[in-house]
């Protein structure tokens, strides 16, 4: 699988182009894509269009924000410092999107990321923020009062910034998404280094949680098996990771799981009788067992990696 596609919504909102011709009746009813047309445009060509933007939505700035092409990101970081510099303008900020690239623009293991600690320090409100790569992401454990939904999408999320996450205070957060993604692309991270998270100490309103993505999906479903932090999610999701029946049998034998809402198993090497058995033994819960993949030789595989 490839990110292909550029999304349309964000934060609930319809996504409209910062240059669009025509501009909403109310500017904080959409969310803003900011980005520049041409792979190597200037520094300068992006900074110019974050000002255009800032003035068409007026004092305190987008609700929310969707980065996209901001030149060269497979070689210049995202530009994190800019819109800290621009934080005062930026006062009505509660969803961003650090880096919505289509892999036509720039596959996602080499879009070039920053320190992210900078932006939630700069935003206290800020509500939502979502980051696509991870080839020099980093974080520092932070604490952050509002943020109430974190994602981070990639082929290898660096484990430093897993037990950054698992040492943040975000009392408020309710939904976590992690791509863990493969150890030949940065994704370093064991199931060991989640156990602040999966033991419910870390985050104390965490009701949905994805680890995603992840070469290492069977020995993370065996840590969820006996999980605390299990036991209050409403949501669960293992897609688009490389789980097989070892994974399967550990969540069938770990604590019930009859109390979720949904469990998200999509892009796996389940075996047809166990998928089944998952969706049998989890009667009132929304079990999502497609895209089942066949092992290659070479073994299994994430949805993405490059």
């Amino acid at each position: 699988m490839t990110i292909s596609s550029k999304i349309s919504t964000f934060a609930g909102l319809p996504i409209v182009a910062w240059d669009a011709d025509e501009t909403p009746d109310d500017p904080a009813a959409v969310a803003w894509r900011l980005e520049v047309e041409e792979f190597d445009a200037p520094e300068e060509e992006f900074e110019q269009a974050l000002e255009a933007l800032l003035k068409r939505t007026g004092e305190g700035g987008p609700v929310a924000l969707v980065v996209g092409e901001w030149g060269e990101a497979y070689e210049r970081t995202f530009p994190a410092d800019l819109l800290v510099r621009h934080a005062p303008r930026l006062s009505r900020l509660r969803s961003l999107f650090a880096a919505e690239l289509t892999f036509e623009q720039c596959e996602i293991s080499w879009i070039k990321q920053t320190d992210i600690t900078p932006l939630l320090e700069a935003f206290p409100q800020l509500e939502r923020l979502w980051v696509r790569g991870a080839d020099g992401l980093e974080l520092k454990p932070v604490r952050h009062e509002s943020l109430r939904e974190l994602v981070l999408q990639s082929g290898g999320l660096p484990v430093d910034v897993v037990r950054a996450v698992g040492a943040s205070d975000f009392p408020a957060l309710t939904h976590l998404e992690l791509w863990l993604g493969v150890d030949n692309y940065g994704g370093d991270a064991r199931a060991e280094d989640l156990a602040p998270i999966l033991s419910g100490r870390s985050l104390p309103a965490l009701t949905s949680l994805a680890v995603r993505n992840a070469e290492i999906a069977d020995e993370v479903a065996a840590a969820l098996a006996a999980a605390p932090v299990v036991a209050r999610l409403d949501s669960l999701d293992l897609s688009m990771g490389a789980l097989s029946d070892a994974g399967g049998e550990a969540l069938l034998a770990g604590q019930p799981l009859t109390h979720l809402t949904s469990l998200t198993l999509a892009h796996h090497f389940l075996s047809e009788e166990l998928a089944q058995r998952l969706a049998e033994e989890l009667p009132g819960v929304r079990v999502d067992v497609s895209d089942r993949q066949q092992e290659e030789e070479w073994g299994r595989y994430t949805a993405v990696a490059e």
